[in-house]
């Protein structure tokens, strides 16, 4: 890692001229880059190193012009400018044009303008004279000069309509970009970091970190800048993110104080001071390579170096690889961060992202769609060809001369911009924007219900969540603690006892206990509102307990201030294994006193005596402890009370105790009290789950808690109800009962139990993700669960991961589970978990509204084209027309379907499932009964309009014959019908009343009237460019008229049960497992979560040892058979470029083979972590 961030030096630019830098460097007495060396140094080197040159830690804060009691504004910004900001500038975002030229890539569109530039340039062209006459019946008839030099039009207004499509899309993926972009900034925000400032504790964005800030790390932090730890508690740190050990690394001030940005603190807690911000930091020395790495390579390769650019570019390798986990150095990056990179690199630069199931149905029905398309298109072309053809050549027996061929060619452009058209009109490009649209909407009004989307797809995933895993505390309840009852001196105290009751020994070792064994971040602060409840700062559960202090008269700050953190001689920091924290004190007399809190089961079992009625100390015995439970522990959780168990225990000063020896230092406790902690559920919650029911979501509580609180919680809440059929299991019991003899888990096992679990109590991390994987890998029902998790704590990271959808905590998350999830609860509330649901399956409901309407437009549209094509040599309906309805039916309507409010009625439905078509049986019903209404009307327009309106027939017009009222007529039908078609689509489900809410939605009103609007003008005054002749007021009432049939015929289609309506098939279907694509698979691959990894990497290791013998042996071989040493390395290249630097030394008989394994377990491959083979001859 230090050679790694050394040789990253380089590819920075230094900020500002350097002596600038000297300058300020000056004022501090350390330079940036003496800070960002000294953070590349670990253990013993680093503190040597802070020794050499600063004397101690205390002398490099003092050069810092560190101090936790003054801040000015100026120094803070003298401090950004020499050190830099704590902030890595996001890559440049594509520029408008750049989009612009993005959309036109599009194949069809590309096609159109060649031709639309064939047509243009033939349209000048004026064959000599006369004898164009003998050229057929192309020429004559109706074409006169004014009508001859209009041929251009419908070339330019075709090249025309392409630019309209192309600035529509290009502007929907910019606004979708900056929606994006707004989104990261708002994360970006939402993260907030400790520090001390005038003395106080304050919350900063992270942003404003400044080297030499004073910043307070705590269990579950993502280190936001590098730092030195100056005062720690227990602290041990996840690097696996820079360095790829797994293990945990205990950090101290005097043994190893080098804290990192990018590493999440899993354990304890501590002080450091900031040393090293943004680009400077050790993730952002990382960022910078990955966006500047390659930049640099290319050019060393330039110079010639080639050697040395080839083991650059594979250190490079090396780098991004460890690079990549580093990415979420920045605050809650999305997946489209770190990851999309990684893989990038890894597939030369293929970029693919998982599709979400949406997606995956989507893409496939399109290219359906595209198919069916791209048959009709070509078969109207060669139709059109060959009548033209045999009645120009052989009815008509003319010849082909060489001055009719511009003639004949501008026939045939004619035909082929008829089939681009059918193309166009055919392949249904609005779906992926209707996506985009839908999901990029619903995201922004998520917010407003309190749900931060990080990863859009799972806004939509959650439509079909089945299953919710949800936390207790501060999910289903308020999180806001209060000690109710307490048994101390003997006695069960229903209520909060009055200090005079209490034994003043008791009272004086209560107070203690409590002040100095709960973390000194842990406070309560007065009441923002006057008359309002007191603020809790810090864990909630230890509030409570300060909490109780106060009710008992008594005050922790008096105790805190004789006894400061510095003073604390050890804490043993909670977390999710011991569920107790520890802290031991010195005592006067050189004696050490070690306080303990915790779950009371577990704790009493370490307890071996009890405070008595009068303060004594007596023994406690085994059967104390079973009646205590009985009498008291269980009828307190059985009310629904958290049970805290507060003990003590005096140990002497000689000999001193093995702390790190946990188990023996923490037992033999004196129980001093039991007290009970209510926690009430949230007023909202119970009536939340009632609706999560109804919509067939299936809620289990997963909680560290007592059985009997997690039961009484559960029943109050209405996860459990009497009379139903349901599991409620503690941990160890899950585990015993879905392990076999062996102790591995078997998912058979787990099948018996999940579908009636309900609660899973005194659950660890890992229980919680085996249950997530165990149902979501289940086969016992024919649909695939889709899993959705709550979790607040750093070691709910994996089952957020591993859920389909994972919600963390905004409120009392830790940063490690909000970097692990998909939506962030900025309420904490379980409710919002439901308006998640809502607005989930409104995304569905809205793409299957569109497709809905997408699909009925396409069928008439190509339909109409083919068959008035193959009839009269023409389409009825223009290039630039059939532009229009692309236009009106892709952009807008997938804007006016995709805005659709969400209603409480999409909760009265079951889930869709994962395997279920886009177009239910009742759309496909919708589609063709739709499409037969509007194919009847325009086919008896097209063949007996000119006699139904008594105008001119329309059919068999010549070449540049000026538009026919006729053809208009059936255009403006055509288009009114769609637009009426548009309001039935508004329901999908067969209801009858097609206008309800539709005032909730002004952006379906707008378009509607504005898309008519246009049409009015279109006719009215389009003229040749649109091919439209004016209509008169009679002509616009029959087309409205027809147009309003669409929903009395809507109400017809309702009528017909879709039961009996046998023949009718489902379609959009999600891809099947036999057609996923190698690469989805290799993404599954890639994507085995961080819980599999650990199981499968002794695997991983044993193939990896296997495949390193075999490449050396086949290089030993090579070498006998004395061959190219080259041919060897080429057949094992895959596993050489994953685990090999190959070095050629001058002579190719002497070969270097170096592994080295960065992110292997150290120790796991019998503790070699490199193997070098060096075969010289």
């Amino acid at each position: 890692m230090g050679e790694m961030a050394n040789s990253a030096v380089e590819f920075y630019p230094k900020r500002g001229g350097g002596g600038a830098e000297a300058n300020h460097a000056g004022d501090f007495g350390v330079t940036l880059e003496e800070l960002r060396s000294l953070m590349e140094l670990r253990g013993a080197e680093a503190l040597q190193k802070i020794q050499d040159s600063y004397g101690d830690v205390e002398d490099l804060c003092q050069r810092l012009k560190s101090s936790t009691s003054d801040d000015n504004p100026t120094d803070l910004e003298k401090r950004r400018q020499t050190f830099g900001q704590n902030f890595i500038p996001p890559k440049k975002p594509k520029t408008f044009l750049q989009l612009v030229w993005e959309a036109l890539q599009d194949v069809t569109l590309i096609i159109l303008e060649i031709a639309a530039i064939i047509s243009l340039g033939l349209s000048f062209y004026q064959p000599p004279g006369h004898e164009s006459e003998g050229c057929g019946n192309g020429s004559g008839g109706a074409e006169d000069e004014g009508e001859a030099e209009a041929g251009w039009i419908e070339g330019a207004a075709i090249l025309l309509s392409v630019i309209c499509v192309v600035l529509v899309t290009a502007f929907n993926d910019w606004s979708k970009e900056k929606q994006f972009r707004g989104l990261q900034s708002r994360i970006e925000l939402e993260q907030r970091f400790a520090v001390v400032r005038n003395g106080n504790v304050i919350q900063i964005p992270v942003a404003e970190m400044v080297v030499g800030d004073m910043a307070q790390v705590k269990y579950g932090d993502l280190l936001p800048a590098d730092g030195v730890l100056i005062q720690g508690n227990d602290l041990q740190i996840d690097e696996s993110s820079l360095t790829g050990e797994s293990d945990h690394v205990r950090k101290s001030a005097d043994k190893d104080p080098m804290l990192l940005s990018g590493t999440h603190v899993m354990e304890g807690s501590g002080r450091m001071l900031v040393t090293a911000v943004g680009v400077n930091s050790q993730s952002g020395i990382i960022f910078t390579l990955l966006g500047a790495g390659e930049g640099e390579e290319e050019k060393k390769e330039k110079k010639g170096k080639q050697p040395e650019a080839a083991v650059e570019s594979n250190q490079n390798k090396a780098k991004k690889q460890d690079g990549a986990v580093a990415m979420e150095m920045q605050p809650l990056k999305s997946a489209e961060g770190g990851e999309v990179e990684e893989r990038e690199k890894k597939k030369s630069n293929v970029p693919k992202k998982e599709k979400s199931v949406l997606q995956g149905k989507l893409t496939k029905l399109a290219v359906q769609i595209g198919k069916a398309g791209l048959v009709m298109s070509a078969i109207t072309v060669i139709i059109l060809v060959l009548y033209f053809v045999i009645e120009t050549f052989v009815v008509e027996g003319r010849i082909w001369l060489t001055e009719c061929t511009p003639i004949y060619v501008q026939y045939f452009v004619k035909f082929f911009i008829i089939g681009v058209t059918v193309l166009v009109v055919a392949v249904p490009e609005g779906l992926p924007l209707a996506v985009t649209i839908s999901l990029a909407y619903s995201v922004k009004k998520m917010m407003k219900d309190n749900n931060l989307v990080r990863h859009l797809d799972a806004c939509e995933t959650m439509g079909n969540a089945t299953a919710i895993c949800s936390d207790k505390t501060g999910t289903l309840t308020t999180n806001r603690m209060t000690v109710v009852q307490a048994y101390l001196n003997d006695q069960h105290f229903r209520e909060i006892p009055d200090p005079s009751q209490i034994n003043p020994i008791t009272l004086e070792m209560i107070v203690n206990a409590i002040s100095i064994n709960c973390a000194y971040t842990s406070k309560i602060m007065p009441p923002d509102v006057e008359g309002g409840l007191p603020k809790q700062v810090g864990n909630k559960t230890e509030c409570g307990l300060l909490g109780f202090l106060l009710n008992l008269k008594r005050d922790y700050v008096p105790v805190r201030e004789q006894i400061p953190e510095e003073k604390l001689y050890k804490v043993y920091t909670f977390n999710s294994v011991r569920k107790s924290m520890s802290t031991v004190v010195q005592m006067p007399d050189g004696s050490f006193r070690l306080y303990s809190k915790g779950a009371s089961e577990i704790l009493l079992k370490k307890c071996s005596s009890i405070l008595g009625a009068n303060g004594e100390t007596r023994s406690f015995k085994p059967r104390d402890r079973d009646e205590m439970v009985k009498k008291v522990i269980e009828p307190m959780a059985c009310e629904g009370l958290r049970t805290i168990c507060i003990g003590y225990r005096d140990l002497p000063c000689d000999p001193e105790p093995e702390w790190d020896n946990e188990a023996e230092i923490v037992t033999d406790l004196t129980c001093i009290a039991v007290v009970g902690i209510e926690d009430p559920v949230r007023p909202e919650v119970p009536e939340a789950i009632r609706k999560c029911q109804r919509a067939g979501i299936t809620v289990r509580m997963v909680t560290g808690d007592n059985i009997n609180t997690a039961r009484a919680i559960a029943a109050k809440c209405g996860i459990i109800q009497p009379g139903d059929d349901f599991l409620c299991l503690e941990g160890k019991d899950f585990n015993r009962r879905i392990r076999n003899e062996k102790g591995e888990i078997e998912q058979e096992r787990i099948d018996k139990i999940w579908p009636k679990l309900r609660v899973l109590a005194r659950s660890s991390p890992t229980d919680k993700h085996t249950l997530v994987k165990g149902i979501i890998d289940s086969t016992v029902l024919e649909q695939r669960q889709v899993v959705a998790v709550t979790g607040d704590g750093t070691n709910d990271g994996p089952a957020l991961k591993k859920a389909d959808v994972g919600f963390a905590m905004g409120i009392a998350g830790t940063d490690v589970a909000k970097e692990a999830s998909d939506i962030i609860l900025t309420d904490d509330n379980f409710s919002s978990i439901v308006k998640a649901v809502m607005w989930g399956r409104n995304v569905y409901d809205s793409i299957s509204k569109f497709l809905q309407f997408q699909l009925t437009v396409n069928v008439v549209a190509v339909i109409v084209a083919f068959t008035g094509a193959c009839i009269t040599q023409d389409s009825p309906l223009k290039a630039v027309q059939m532009l229009w309805v692309n236009l009106i039916m892709d952009t807008f309507a997938s804007l006016a379907l995709a805005t659709e409010p969400p209603t409480e009625a999409l909760l009265l439905r079951k889930p869709y499932g994962r395997n279920n078509p886009l177009i239910s049986l009742t759309m496909m019903k919708n589609i063709l009964g739709h499409g037969v209404y509007q194919l009847v009307i325009i086919f008896t327009l097209l063949f007996a309009g000119e006699k139904i309106f008594n105008i001119d027939n329309g059919r068999y017009a010549p070449l540049h014959s000026p538009p026919s009222e006729h053809y208009t007529i059936i255009f403006n039908t055509f288009v009114l019908m769609q637009l009426f078609n548009e309001i039935n689509a508004r329901k999908i489900h067969g209801e009858r009343n097609v206008f309800d809410g539709i005032f909730g939605n002004p952006i379906f009103c707008s378009i509607v009237l504005g898309t008519f609007g246009v049409q009015i003008v279109i006719v009215q005054f389009g003229g040749k460019p649109f091919s439209c002749a004016p209509l008169n007021v009679e002509q616009w009432l029959w087309c409205l008229f027809v147009g309003v049939g669409e929903l009395l015929w809507g109400q017809v289609i309702a009528t017909v049960p879709t039961s009996h309506l046998k023949c009718l098939k489902e379609a959009g279907h999600g891809p099947g497992l036999d057609e996923m694509t190698e690469d989805e698979l290799a993404e599954d691959e890639d994507e085995i979560d961080h819980a599999e990894r650990e199981l499968r990497r002794g695997q991983i290791l044993w193939f990896r040892g296997l495949n390193r013998i075999q490449t050396q042996m086949e290089v030993v071989s090579t070498f006998k058979r004395s061959g190219s040493f080259q041919g060897a390395v080429r057949r094992r290249s895959s596993v050489l470029s994953q685990l090999h630097d190959v070095t050629n030394i001058s002579t190719p008989t002497h070969v270097v083979l170096s592994t080295a394994n960065a992110s292997a377990a150290p120790g796991s491959l019998g503790g070699q972590r490199k193997v070098v083979l060096v075969i010289t001859f």
